[in-house]
């Protein structure tokens, strides 16, 4: 269960609502941070964190996930 760049862009500058607290908690997070700085390597950042955190906890994300897909 891994996105790409293209689709962790999009997670970053859209407003999606997604059904686990903690992982709107990080995306809320790293949003700001790609805000500040948008470039290449804070994307490819940002990506991993969100690939780590969709791999620890794939059995409780498969619904968000479904969605992400759609992107």
């Amino acid at each position: 269960m891994t996105i790409t760049l293209e689709q962790a862009r999009k997670l970053l500058t859209s407003d999606l609502s997604f059904t686990q607290l903690g992982f709107s908690m990080m995306l809320t997070r790293l949003k700001a941070l790609y805000a500040k700085d948008s470039s290449q390597s804070t994307l490819q950042n940002c990506t991993s964190e969100i690939n780590e955190f969709l791999g620890k906890f794939k059995v409780i994300m498969s619904v968000d996930y479904a969605a992400i897909s759609k992107l």
